[in-house]
C-alpha cells in the first residue's frame, strides 16, 4: 500500500513533509501502518542532515433486491420520517439528512456525523481542504475504502489522485441525491482496486419532470460566500427527454494567515428513456479547486505557538532568515530557543498552495434485456491536472550569491525556492453488469471493469528573489522553470465479479460471491536533473530514479452476507470477505510505494538496485473482515449494534535502514494488524417531529509485530494502538421539525489518537457541536419553498487537532502533521425553487 508521505501528497516543501528528502530522511512506514497516509521516521532524525547528506555522491436489480439507494429511490426517501435508513451492514443517508448542514458541506463530513465508527476531520468548516482532510471507518481512511460515483469507479479519496478523483471535485453536493456506506467489507458490485475495508457510493440526482430551478445563496465568516444554481428543463417531448445544468461558487478567506480557498462546479445531467424498457443518462462534472494551504504543526508548535501559527508570508525576511537558520545550522533564531527546535524553525516557510481542475463525463445505459435479465453499461472518463507548490527551505536560489548572515540580522543570499509540481492524471473505462432473475428465489448478479489510467507527474524550481517571493499559482514563465525530474505511470485495472442473492424465505437472503482483480502498473522515473541542479549551484541531493513494472492480482476474493429480517422489527445479518488493495504509486520523492523513496547514492544500493531486488518479494496487501450485527426498528425506537474483527495480512512499509547521515529505504512486508471493534446506536422519536440518536464506537486496532529494525534500531510494536485512529467515538444528534421550523444540534466526541507507532504521544482528546437552525416560507409570489438557514461549526470554539497528514514517529513528537481545525464559524443560506 502505498503511503501518502508528506513529499508525495503535497509538494510544498515544508520540514515535516520533507518533500524532497522523506524517504532519505526516515520518514518512512513502520511496520504494519493500518492505513495509506502513515509513514515512519524516528525522532531524532534530522531532515536537514539526512537532505543535505544524501546529496552527496451495480446492476440494476428489482426494488426488492437493490442493495443501494438509486437515484429513483430518493423521492420516497426524502419524505419518510428516517433521516438515515440502514440494510444489513449498510447505511444509507438521505437527501434529506444531507440538508441539515450547512450547504456544500463535503459528504464524507456528513457521512462522519451520522455513522458509528466514521471520523472526518479538516481544517476548514466545509470540509474542501482536500490536503488536510482526514477520513476514518472502522479503522480504514479514505485511501483504503471504496467510492463510486452512479456505479462509476472514482478511485482513491486521498489527496492525491493518482488514479480518481475526489467527490467534493466530481459532483456538487447539492446535486447528490444520497449516499451509502458499507461498513462491513464493501460490495462486490462496487468496482474499487484500493478497498481493504467498506465503500462509498453516491448517488447523483435525477432531472426532474417539471420544469423548474433553485437558486441558493449562502454568507458566512472569513468573508466566507457560496452561490448555487440549478435549472431543469422538465420533460421536453413525447420520448421523456430530460435534464438539468447546475453551477456552485464557493470561496472563503483562510481563517488564520494569508490566503483564500476557492471552487467553482459545474454539472449536467441528460435522462432518455428507451421506450418502457430502458433508459440512457449522460454526466458531466466539472470541478476547479484552488487554495492557500494551512501549515502543517507538531504538537509542540501547537501548544507553544498557539492555534493561530502557520505560514511566514507576509513577512518575507523572517522568511529567509528562518531558511538559512534551518538550511545551514542547527541553531534557531533568537527568542526560540527552548520554545522550537530546529526542525521546527524549517517546518515554516513562506507560504504553500494547490491547484485542482478536474473534468468527469460518463454515459450510462439501462436496459431490461429480456423480462428477467437487465444489463447496466457505463463508459467513463476522467481527465485531472493539478499544480502543488511551496517554498522549499532546503534549496538555495542559485543567482544571488553565497548564503551568510548579515550582522543585522538580515540574509544574504537566497536560501529557499520554488518547489512547483505539476501533475496530470488520464482515466478512461468502462463497468458492464448484468442481472438475472432465477428460478428459486435466486437473483444472480454478474459484472466487470476495465480501466487505464495514464498519470504524469513533474516537479520544478524556481527562484525567489532577495526582496520578493515567487508568484502564487500563476504566471510561471518556461523560461524559468528548473526541471528537477519527470514521472510517468500507466496503470490497466480488470475486476470481475459473480454473486447469487437467494431468497431462503420471505425477509432472509444469503448473499455469496467473488471477485476477481488485476491490476498492473509500469513507470518510474523518466528523467532525472538533480546532477545539473547540484552543478548550478541550487544545493540539490539526491532523488531516487526507479523503473519497473508490479502486479497485484487475485483470482478469488469470495464475499458471503446474510440478512434475517423477523418479528417484523428485527434485523440479524452477518458480513464475511477477503480484500486486495493494488499497489499505489506516485512518484520518485513519495516514500511508502513501492517506485520511491528508495535507495542511496552508491553502487548497488541505488533505488533502482533497491526496487530490482524487492520486486519477486511484494505482495498486496490483503484483509480479512467479519461483521455481525443486530438491529430493531421501529416507529418510536431504533437502535443497532455490529461487532466487526479484521485481520490484515502482508503489510506494506517502507523500512528505512543505514546510518542517519546516509540512509535509504526498501519497500517490503513488515507484517500484521489486528482489529476489533463495535458501535452501538439508538434513535428515540418520543413525538412527532423530535428524532435524538446517540452511538458510541469502540476500535482496538493493534500492531502484531514484535521486532522491527528501522534506523539501525530494533523497535517491538506489538500490541500498540493503530496511529491516528480513536478508540472512543460518541455521537449525539437532536432534530426536531415543527411545522416549516428545524432545528437540529449535534455533538461528537472523538477520543485521544495515538501519533506514534509507540504510542507515546497522543493527540488529544476532544467535543465538538454544530447547530442549524432554519425556515420554509413556502410560496412567496412565484418562488416556491422560499427557505433560510443558520449555522454554527465549532459551537464552542474548541481549539483542537482535526486532520492529520503524512508521517507517524516511531517515538516523539517530531513529525510536523498535524492541523488545527478551524474555530467558530457563522454562516447564512436563502434559497428558493422556481
Amino acid at each position: 500500500m502505498m503511503t501518502h508521505s508528506p513529499s508525495q501528497a503535497r509538494y510544498f516543501f515544508n520540514r515535516s513533509r520533507l518533500f524532497f528528502c522523506t524517504a532519505i530522511t526516515g520518514c518512512a512506514l513502520i511496520a504494519a501502518s493500518a492505513h495509506a497516509e502513515e509513514t515512519l521516521k524516528t525522532s531524532h532524525f534530522s531532515r536537514k542532515t539526512a537532505a543535505k547528506a544524501s546529496s552527496k555522491p451495480r446492476a440494476t436489480a428489482p426494488a426488492a433486491r437493490r442493495t443501494s439507494l438509486t437515484s429513483s429511490d430518493m423521492e420516497a426517501v426524502t419524505v419518510s420520517s428516517h433521516r438515515v435508513r440502514s440494510h444489513g451492514a449498510q447505511v444509507a443517508i438521505t437527501r434529506k439528512t444531507m440538508d441539515q448542514f450547512v450547504e456544500g458541506t463535503n459528504p464524507m463530513q456528513i457521512l462522519a456525523q451520522t455513522t458509528p465508527g466514521a471520523n472526518f476531520a479538516s481544517t476548514d468548516a466545509f470540509g474542501l481542504d482536500t490536503y488536510a482532510n482526514t477520513f476514518y471507518l472502522r479503522g480504514f481512511n479514505q485511501t483504503q475504502l471504496g467510492a463510486t460515483l452512479d456505479g462509476m469507479p472514482l478511485g482513491t479519496q486521498g489527496f492525491l489522485n493518482t488514479n480518481g478523483v475526489s467527490i467534493t471535485q466530481a459532483v456538487i453536493q447539492d446535486d447528490l441525491a444520497g449516499m451509502t456506506v458499507s461498513q462491513g467489507a464493501g460490495a462486490l458490485d462496487t468496482f474499487s482496486a484500493q478497498a481493504l475495508g467498506g465503500a462509498m457510493s453516491y448517488v447523483s440526482s435525477d432531472p426532474k419532470d417539471k420544469a423548474g430551478g433553485k437558486v441558493s445563496q449562502t454568507f458566512g465568516s472569513y468573508n466566507a460566500f457560496r452561490t448555487y444554481a440549478r435549472v431543469d428543463s422538465g420533460i421536453l417531448n413525447p420520448t421523456g427527454t430530460k435534464f438539468y445544468a447546475s453551477f456552485a461558487r464557493t470561496d472563503t478567506n483562510l481563517w488564520k494567515g494569508q490566503g483564500y480557498q476557492s471552487e467553482i462546479q459545474a454539472d449536467a445531467k441528460v435522462v432518455q428513456p428507451v421506450g418502457d424498457h430502458g433508459k440512457i443518462t449522460a454526466f458531466f462534472g466539472y470541478g476547479n479547486f484552488t487554495q492557500g494551504n494551512y501549515l502543517s504543526l507538531t504538537k509542540n508548535m501547537w501548544e507553544k505557538m498557539g492555534r493561530d501559527t502557520t505560514y511566514l508570508k507576509p513577512d518575507y525576511e523572517k522568511a529567509k532568515l528562518w531558511a538559512y537558520y534551518a538550511q545551514y545550522t542547527d541553531q534557531v533564531p533568537a527568542g526560540y530557543q527552548g520554545t522550537l527546535s530546529n526542525d521546527e524553525i524549517g517546518d515554516y516557510a513562506w507560504d504553500a498552495s494547490q491547484l485542482q481542475r478536474s473534468y468527469v463525463s460518463s454515459v450510462t445505459g439501462h436496459f431490461d434485456l429480456l423480462k428477467n435479465v437487465t444489463s447496466d453499461t457505463i463508459a467513463f472518463s476522467n481527465v485531472m491536472s493539478a499544480r502543488y507548490g511551496g517554498t522549499n527551505n532546503f534549496v538555495t536560489s542559485p543567482s544571488y550569491g553565497t548564503v551568510s548572515l548579515n550582522p543585522d540580522g538580515t540574509v544574504s543570499g537566497v536560501p529557499m525556492a520554488l518547489s512547483m509540481a505539476s501533475s496530470n492524471t488520464r482515466r478512461m473505462g468502462f463497468t458492464q453488469k448484468f442481472g438475472i432473475d432465477a428460478p428459486h428465489n435466486n437473483h444472480i448478479e454478474t459484472g466487470l471493469w476495465y480501466e487505464n489510467n495514464r498519470y504524469i507527474y513533474d516537479s520544478r524550481l524556481y527562484e525567489d528573489y532577495p526582496n520578493d517571493a515567487h508568484n502564487w499559482l500563476s504566471d510561471f514563465k518556461q523560461s524559468q522553470a528548473h526541471n528537477w525530474y519527470a514521472d510517468s505511470f500507466n496503470t490497466n485495472t480488470f475486476q470481475f465479479f459473480l454473486q447469487d442473492r437467494w431468497t431462503i424465505m420471505p425477509g432472509m437472503t444469503l448473499l455469496g460471491g467473488f471477485k476477481s482483480l488485476t491490476q498492473t502498473t509500469h513507470g518510474g522515473t523518466k528523467a532525472d536533473y538533480t546532477d545539473e541542479l547540484i552543478a548550478e549551484g541550487w544545493n540539490a541531493y539526491y532523488r531516487h530514479a526507479a523503473n519497473g513494472t508490479l502486479t497485484a492480482s487475485a483470482a478469488f476474493l469470495p464475499h458471503f452476507e446474510f440478512d434475517y429480517h423477523f418479528l417484523k422489527h428485527h434485523e440479524f445479518y452477518w458480513d464475511i470477505a477477503e480484500n486486495m488493495r493494488a499497489y499505489d504509486y506516485s512518484s520518485q520523492a513519495s516514500s511508502g510505494q513501492a517506485w520511491g523513496g528508495l535507495g542511496k547514492d552508491v553502487a548497488g544500493q541505488t533505488a533502482q538496485d533497491v526496487f530490482n531486488a524487492s520486486k519477486s518479494k511484494l505482495r498486496p496487501e490483503r484483509t480479512w473482515n467479519y461483521v455481525v450485527g443486530y438491529r430493531y426498528d421501529s416507529q418510536i425506537f431504533s437502535g443497532s449494534v455490529d461487532f466487526y474483527h479484521t485481520d490484515y495480512y502482508n503489510r506494506l512499509a517502507a523500512i528505512t535502514e543505514g546510518s542517519t547521515s546516509n540512509a535509504y529505504s526498501a519497500f517490503m512486508n513488515v507484517g500484521r494488524e489486528s482489529m476489533n471493534g463495535a458501535d452501538v446506536q439508538g434513535t428515540i422519536r418520543p413525538v412527532e417531529g423530535l428524532e435524538i440518536t446517540n452511538s458510541f464506537s469502540w476500535n482496538d486496532a493493534e500492531y502484531l509485530s514484535h521486532s522491527i529494525n528501522y534506523s539501525g534500531a530494533s523497535y517491538d510494536i506489538h500490541g500498540k494502538h493503530q496511529v491516528y485512529y480513536p478508540k472512543f467515538m460518541y455521537k449525539a444528534n437532536l432534530n426536531y421539525t415543527w411545522r416549516r421550523a428545524m432545528f437540529n444540534f449535534n455533538v461528537n466526541y472523538i477520543g485521544s489518537r495515538p501519533m506514534t507507532y509507540m504510542n507515546d504521544e497522543k493527540i488529544p482528546a476532544y467535543w465538538l457541536a454544530s447547530t442549524t437552525l432554519s425556515y420554509n416560507f413556502g410560496k412567496v409570489g412565484f418562488a416556491q419553498n422560499i427557505h433560510t438557514s443558520f449555522g454554527v461549526t465549532n459551537l464552542f470554539n474548541k481549539n483542537y487537532i482535526s486532520g492529520v497528514y503524512g508521517a507517524a514517529s516511531v517515538n516523539g513528537d517530531d513529525n510536523a502533521n498535524l492541523f488545527v481545525g478551524a474555530p467558530r464559524e457563522y454562516y447564512g443560506t436563502v434559497s428558493a425553487e422556481f
